[in-house]
Formats: C-alpha cells, sequence, structure tokens
C-alpha cells in the first residue's frame, strides 16, 4: 500500500512539475514595434489613409487548453490627409497625426504551438488632439466652409474590438490585425457650433515584430 501511495505522490508531483514548466514556458513578455495603416472613415470630408509607427510590451500567457491570452500596451504615432483648398485655392491633402494609446485583452487560439495562432478581443484607445501644421491649418477642407484647425478636437476614448494573425517561431514572431473603432470619433466635433452632424469611425491595420524574452 505505501508503495503504491508514494507511486502515486511520485506521479502527481512530477504531473504538476511538468505542467507548472509549461505554464512559465508559455507566459512570455513581448517587445513589439511596426508600421500601421490609420484610415478615418467619413462622409463630412474626404480622406487618405496614411502610415505610422508602432511600439509596446505584451504579455502571452497560459489561458486553458489551445488558449493564450494576451495582454498588451501599444504606443502609436496615426496618420492621414484631409483633401483640402489652399490660400490660393490649389488642392491640397492636408496631414494630420494622432498620437495614441492602446490597451488591450485578447484570446488566442494556437492553431500550431508557438508558430501560428488567431487573436482576437477588446481594444481601448486613449488619445489627444489631432496634430495639423501650423502652415496648413488655415485651408479649407474640400466640399465645407471649415478649415483644417476646425477639426483637430476629437473624443480623447474610442473602443475597437481587434481580431489579428501571429506567426514565426518560439522567440521571433509577426503579428498583422485589424481594428475597427466602434465610437463616433468625432463625436466632440458637435459641440463647436460649426453646423456639421460630424461622424467618424477609424479602421487601422496594424504589422508588428515581436521579440519574445
Amino acid at each position: 500500500m505505501k508503495k503504491r501511495y508514494f507511486t502515486l505522490v511520485f506521479i502527481l508531483i512530477s504531473i504538476t512539475v511538468f505542467a507548472q514548466y509549461d505554464y512559465r514556458d508559455s507566459n512570455r513578455i513581448g517587445i513589439s514595434f511596426g508600421v500601421n495603416q490609420f484610415t478615418l472613415n467619413t462622409n463630412n470630408f474626404q480622406t487618405k489613409p496614411g502610415t505610422g509607427w508602432n511600439a509596446g510590451l505584451s504579455m502571452r500567457g497560459n489561458f486553458y487548453n489551445d488558449w493564450d491570452m494576451v495582454y498588451a500596451m501599444q504606443f502609436s504615432e496615426n496618420n492621414f490627409s484631409v483633401a483640402t483648398k489652399s490660400l490660393f485655392l490649389a488642392n491640397e491633402d492636408v496631414n494630420y497625426k494622432l498620437a495614441s494609446a492602446q490597451i488591450s485583452l485578447q484570446l488566442s487560439y494556437k492553431l500550431i504551438e508557438n508558430h501560428l495562432s488567431v487573436e482576437f478581443g477588446p481594444l481601448v484607445q486613449v488619445n489627444g488632439k489631432f496634430k495639423v501644421d501650423s502652415e496648413n491649418e488655415n485651408n479649407i477642407i474640400s466640399g465645407t466652409t471649415l478649415l483644417a484647425k476646425d477639426i483637430v478636437d476629437i473624443s480623447k476614448f474610442n473602443f475597437y474590438p481587434t481580431v489579428g494573425i501571429t506567426f514565426g517561431v518560439r522567440h521571433f514572431r509577426a503579428n498583422i490585425s485589424y481594428q475597427y473603432g466602434i465610437n463616433n470619433m468625432l463625436e466632440n466635433l458637435k459641440n463647436k457650433n460649426l453646423g456639421v452632424n460630424f461622424k467618424g469611425n477609424p479602421g487601422i491595420i496594424n504589422g508588428n515584430l515581436i521579440l519574445y524574452l
């Protein structure tokens, strides 16, 4: 009886040790950097997507069976342009910049352990105002009577459902994701008495490289 008891204890300890080892092995800190393409989807004026950059940190850990949980924080500079007319009535695309910070919590399904997974989940973004160069801020936005500087004070908070795919090797992977902002990013402009019913939803494509420590 004692022999069977010690054998059972040994097996249980062995299982626990290996399980804990596997748990630690799958808990990784990731350093990410990459690029993004930001699009402001609106009917209020003509926009074109622009390219910006990303940098961030993440933590990937075991959740359940073939599922991981990924916590991430990302800092970005987003760019897009708006069609305007200069003071000399020449057509000119004016670039807008948006600095933002995102916090996300995503489920990750492992298709191939350490090599291929798909992620989805919610993301919250906090940002400042749009930035526009001073020499362009008095341009007239095409099709409106608004100046370029009239639309910079946007909503500071947005919620994005996100879906993506991660692929690579154990310590170095690439991630491609798409985010769509549910909240009206131009909601704040409705309070500026500009005579326009503003509505705009951002869409962001991210391409990041991730170094897992």
